[in-house]
């Protein structure tokens, strides 16, 4: 017999899986990082930086203010513990996980590598930059640029030392060893990965399988779509399957949850037998976009009424809601967005605009404010400012002005000179 779930179930069930049950602690140690990527699976990359990049914030979302510093030692310092692939997009890692995507570096050099492609054709560059960095060690491209010998002539292209890193590393013959301020340093996976990892053979039906049921784990209760934008696995079939011994297993029980419909008709959904239904959700958090709770678009839709769209690439005056909005928890629902930017020069922490979302009530101005407050503080920003534009900038504005120990202010900003 198939359970059926309200939404707000599977809500709660969704953000007690991702962590946003537990207490933030006193102090942030890497036993909590652990933790949080014990829940997440992978941390995924970005490089924008307008009020802090995407992979510092999900430790900030669950734990509360804490060094970045720590992150920078966990992660991007020359480390056992993780290492960066393209398990989402760019993500971070366990390093014991890397064997699970051989199917995917299979899949990757038998698309990149036949005949005609890039790689085929730049055999000669593939094999230069291999050697500097079997000869010197872990390299950034600007490293391989300053060495490379000048008699070489006309076939030797800059862009090409970037695009071969990207083809070795796409493959597994070159793994991220760490990085210098944003920029990555490439290695040869021999010198980054343990041998014992290395070597390890994982058919590619079991690391799917195997990569559907942590998906599953980290989503609390999800449908196919849900469990393979996770990974971003695209094979169906194989996934299907994955599901179906999943279930034989009892790891996976079919549920059906209020609302989940596509024409008419209800998902097939499945929860996780190890999924927690707590009696409610008390936590409030600002989200990147790149955070696992709404990363994929249908599921924050389905799940939380949701519709967000990232629009850096949208022009200034065509945004409606801001250049990089975040989305803010509030319990089990996403009441608002705001779009941040850290002013450092004037330590400053501008709402450029705040919008209530459809599952909104009036108290939650109070702790969307007292989240902003929050993030400035981890930030080091001594002040906030709030500019006029969005349905929430006047209350949240208002929340702030109750909020001890830090100035608030406004300011003005629109759409049209939204940057």
């Amino acid at each position: 017999m198939t359970d059926t779930l309200s939404s707000a179930r599977a809500r709660r069930l969704a953000l007690a899986a991702q962590g946003f049950t537990r207490a933030r602690p006193a102090s942030v140690s890497a036993r909590h990082v652990h933790r949080v990527m014990d829940r997440l699976g992978v941390l995924q990359i970005d490089s924008v930086n307008v009020f802090a990049r995407s992979h510092y914030m999900p430790l900030f979302s669950r734990l509360g203010a804490y060094d970045p510093s720590l992150l920078d030692r966990v992660f991007l310092s020359r480390t056992t513990h993780y290492v960066e692939y393209l398990a989402h997009e760019a993500t971070f890692i366990p390093i014991e996980d890397w064997p699970l995507w051989r199917f995917r570096m299979e899949y990757f050099r038998d698309r990149y590598t036949a005949p005609g492609s890039w790689a085929a054709s730049n055999a000669r560059t593939l094999q230069w930059v291999q050697d500097e960095l079997r000869t010197r060690g872990p390299l950034r491209p600007a490293d391989i640029r300053a060495d490379a010998p000048r008699e070489r002539g006309t076939w030797w292209d800059w862009d090409d030392v970037k695009v071969a890193l990207e083809h070795m590393w796409r493959i597994g013959d070159v793994a991220i060893s760490g990085r210098k301020g944003f920029e990555r340093t490439y290695a040869l996976a021999e010198h980054v990965i343990p041998d014992a990892i290395r070597s390890q053979e994982i058919p590619t039906p079991d690391a799917i399988r195997e990569l559907i049921r942590r998906a599953a784990r980290s989503s609390g209760v999800a449908t196919q779509s849900d469990l393979a934008d996770y990974y971003r696995i695209r094979d169906r079939g194989a996934i299907a399957h994955a599901i179906s011994e999943l279930e034989d297993e009892g790891e996976l029980l079919p549920v059906r949850v209020r609302g989940w419909e596509r024409g008419g008709r209800p998902l097939p959904a499945w929860r996780h037998r190890d999924a927690v239904l707590p009696r409610k959700v008390d936590a409030a958090a600002l989200l990147t976009p790149f955070d696992p709770v709404v990363w994929f678009r249908d599921r924050a839709l389905r799940a939380f009424e949701l519709d967000y769209r990232i629009e850096i690439y949208v022009p200034a005056e065509k945004r409606l809601y801001g250049y990089y909005s975040l989305p803010v928890l509030v319990g089990d629902r996403i009441v608002a967005r705001v779009d941040l930017k850290a002013d450092r020069q004037e330590s400053t922490l501008r709402v450029q605009s705040a919008w209530w979302e459809p599952q909104a009530k009036p108290e939650d101005a109070e702790r969307v404010a007292a989240e902003l407050a929050r993030a400035a503080s981890w930030q080091g920003l001594e002040n906030i400012s709030v500019s006029g534009w969005g349905t929430a900038a006047d209350a949240v504005h208002s929340a702030l002005r109750a909020q001890p120990d830090i100035p608030v202010g406004r300011h003005v900003h629109t759409r049209e000179n939204a940057a």
